[in-house]
């Protein structure tokens, strides 16, 4: 037998036998072609998930900008009197939140409230009194900060002074719950925010008190409770995450365009 004969019977032979390259199953193609749309899904909603952050941050921005000009414009206010029973159905935080008030009255005997606080001098308590107004309702004066070792000395103290008392401070909005992940325990008389019905209700005021407490400005006088260390200044870094997560959006979309694109390269032309 010639070597040409030879070769085709080996051809033949294979062909036969079924070696050599076989198509791909029409199945296993169906299969590839619908991980490929995943995972473009996928991707297409992270585009649009990234571009939404972007979205909010550009909008909280706002909300930040003006928060600080609104805190900005009141703190530097001339003080007023802090507002009475007739305008408490009118305060909002947007409102009222950070007005330059003044009170004058009488702390009211009985304990203190001590909330936990972090301050730009380390970790303690703030020291919230009741007072008594010259006109007749109750408010909550946050009287400041002390650190965690004069915490027993404050715990047995009866209610602040006793001499009528004048405090210029901020007005703040109560702050209902307790703080992350930790309850107020009105029972234990342990406080993790500056909720003002809960701490009246455990002093058993239960009427006239106002709905936001004062913080007290800072005393010429020294020694403790350290009044004026409201945070006033805010961070403003909302442009820098918008950016980037309008980048983590660009990214993923030029990583998804990038396979379609070479993909129409390499077939070319229509011809």
């Amino acid at each position: 037998m010639s070597p040409a004969g030879s070769g085709r019977t080996s051809i033949e032979a294979i062909g036969q036998t079924g070696i050599g390259p076989r198509p791909v199953p029409q199945e296993r193609a169906g299969r590839s072609t619908v991980s490929r749309l995943v995972l473009v899904l996928l991707g297409l909603l992270g585009v649009l998930v990234f571009a939404g952050l972007g979205i909010w941050q550009l909008e909280r921005r706002v909300w930040k900008l003006d928060l600080i000009a609104r805190v900005d414009q009141r703190i530097h206010a001339p003080v007023v009197d802090a507002p009475g029973p007739e305008r408490w159905n009118d305060i909002t935080a947007a409102g009222y939140e950070y007005s330059h008030v003044r009170l004058a009255g009488r702390y009211l005997g009985g304990a203190n409230s001590l909330v936990q606080a972090v301050t730009e001098l380390g970790g303690g308590y703030w020291v919230l009194t009741p007072m008594r107004t010259d006109r007749g309702f109750v408010v909550l004066v946050n009287r400041g900060f002390i650190p965690l070792e004069r915490k027993a000395e404050f715990e047995r103290e009866r209610g602040g002074p006793t001499a009528p008392a004048v405090i210029d401070g901020l007005l703040r909005m109560s702050e209902p719950g307790g703080g992350f992940l930790r309850k107020n325990d009105t029972t234990g008389n342990r406080w993790y925010s500056r909720d003002v019905a809960a701490i009246a209700t455990a002093h058993g005021l239960t009427s006239n008190v106002a709905p936001y407490f004062v913080d007290a400005e800072a005393s010429r006088m020294e020694g403790w409770p350290r009044g004026g260390l409201t945070v006033v200044t805010f961070r403003n870094s909302h442009l820098v995450y918008a950016l980037t997560w309008f980048a983590l959006a660009a990214m993923l979309a030029i990583a998804l365009a990038r396979p379609m694109i070479g993909h129409g390269r390499r077939r070319g032309p229509a011809r």
